[in-house]
């Protein structure tokens, strides 16, 4: 069982977070919202590639959705 101290650390930590989320939904519906509006074409818009399909594999292509995007925590870049 907690105690009473531990209780109100909790619920103030468990605030924190929710505000924390909340601040960042408008920001995520907004892009949601972007990207729907325009049907994703602006995420691919910047690649050179006339072949779509290829896009991901283009150099100039700065959004790769086939792509990981981590590296180990001994590589420091």
């Amino acid at each position: 069982l907690l105690s009473l101290p531990q209780k109100w650390a909790l619920l103030a930590l468990s605030a924190c977070s929710s505000l924390c989320c909340l601040c960042c939904l408008p920001g995520l519906l907004v892009a949601i919202g972007l990207t729907l509006g325009n049907r994703g074409r602006v995420l691919l818009a910047p690649c050179s590639v006339a072949n779509i399909a290829l896009a991901p594999v283009s150099r100039e292509c700065p959004f790769d959705p086939t792509r990981v995007y981590v590296s180990p925590p001994w590589v420091g870049d």
